[in-house]
């Protein structure tokens, strides 16, 4: 299994692309693989005859572990050093490929360090079956299963005292599943759908969620973007939505409140100084969130046509994993489902994430009361309140509210 990103340690196989007995080409994919919610495909590293798949389809790998046997053309192998070269090498090498594969032992991967921080097991008591005698996710579910199946052992008056003396950990007993019944269908759960339930519980768990909303009158907005929308698509070759403008002034305010664009640092805060918007987008059966880099550099033209490559790339299955990294705050387009309401959960690690509702039409009143229908949206904010509070939280959507409702062609261009 291949590197597939800089953070990733495991993938699964979806689907096998070759069989064996087939002839590939170096560089010729031979397998489609999921990790961290992108599809990707392995390509071959040499050019020969595949003899052997080992890793079953739906099966989840850690990278540097064996997938699949090949013979390698002539060619190659003349290519390949020699035998003896291979034995000089290996001496050569012995001591440091041992200090490599114990650094490995004690290299845990995310999952493996999530597991055994929420069943409160010490990975130094736990024999890694992985590269190197690297713990695997398969390893730490073991000893779960044998924990829960001996049951738990009472604990002493004394870890009783010290447990009570201490920070508390806050540590929750895993839900009981639910059996099916048999009028009941059993759907399996994607590595997508996975990957999306272990964010969501990480969040939730680690975060302390808030919620604030404001309401702003986008009525200028609404028509100045309906005027232009139709020259916009035959001078540009895609359409202007209304997102790229909230996305804008969500940028500008993180400019001004930096704070917001921040995450949680254990003993400290990080603020980051690059703004990347990661943006929500659906498909059938899975969440991706995809990045705008740089976000702060682009102009609302520039958001728009980024915003549609990566959606894009998403419908086709072709977005990338270091195209999801690196998001600093979320938007959030829930309007596009009607939503006037909605309290999200916080893309971890990061202080914030925004959802913008549905615009609606509205009677307001107006100064002099006068009532006047009016284009009306409802910004909805959940914060990290480790990082934020309502102070700051407040400032920073009044601030994209009062972008939204003093917008100016004249004044912002989307050029």
């Amino acid at each position: 299994m291949p590197q597939l990103g800089e953070s990733v340690t495991e993938g699964t196989i979806t689907k096998w692309l070759v069989e064996p007995g087939d002839t590939v080409r170096k560089y010729d994919p031979i397998a489609e693989v999921t990790t961290d919610k992108v599809n990707a495909e392995i390509p071959s590293s040499y050019a020969g005859t595949i003899t052997e798949i080992v890793a079953k389809e739906d099966e989840t790998v850690q990278v540097g572990e064996l997938i699949c046997y090949m013979d390698i053309d002539n060619e190659a192998a003349q290519a390949a050093p020699s035998e003896t070269d291979k034995q000089v090498e290996t001496k050569a090498g012995t001591v440091e490929d041992t200090e490599k594969n114990e650094s490995m032992k004690t290299r845990y991967s995310p999952v493996v360090m999530r597991l055994s921080q929420e069943h409160d097991i010490d990975l130094s008591t736990v024999a890694g079956s992985g590269r190197s005698g690297r713990i695997t996710r398969k390893d730490i579910e073991k000893v779960i299963s044998a924990k829960q199946s001996a049951g738990s052992p009472e604990k002493s008056d004394a870890e009783h005292e010290q447990e009570t003396s201490s920070v508390p950990t806050y540590r929750t007993k895993p839900a009981e599943v639910p059996a099916a019944e048999a009028s009941d269908t059993e759907i399996p759960l994607s590595t997508a759908r996975k990957a999306i339930a272990a964010n969501m519980v990480k969040s939730k768990h680690d975060i302390p969620h808030a919620w604030m909303m404001v309401e702003a009158d986008v009525t200028n907005l609404v028509q100045y973007r309906n005027k232009i929308k139709d020259e916009f698509k035959r001078k540009e070759g895609f359409s202007l939505t209304f997102l790229p403008f909230f996305i804008k002034a969500v940028v500008e305010a993180l400019k001004e409140y930096p704070e917001v664009n921040s995450v949680w640092g254990g003993d400290k805060i990080i603020q980051k100084n690059n703004i990347h918007i990661s943006i929500a987008v659906g498909t059938e059966d899975a969440l991706y969130v995809p990045v705008i880099k740089h976000a702060d550099e682009k102009s609302i033209k520039g958001i728009a046509r980024e915003m549609k490559d990566l959606v894009q790339k998403v419908q086709r299955g072709t977005i990338q994993s270091d195209e999801m990294k690196g998001g600093t705050f979320t938007v959030n387009n829930t309007g596009s489902f009607g939503s006037i309401q909605s309290v999200p959960i916080i893309n971890y690690p990061q202080a914030a994430i925004l959802s913008v509702e549905s615009i609606v039409k509205k009677p307001i009143v107006m100064e002099g009361d006068m009532i006047a229908i009016r284009s009306m949206v409802n910004l909805c904010l959940s914060l990290d309140h480790r990082i934020l509070d309502g102070l700051i939280c407040g400032k920073f959507l009044g601030r994209i509210k009062e972008r939204l409702e003093t917008f100016d062609k004249e004044m912002q261009s989307i050029y």
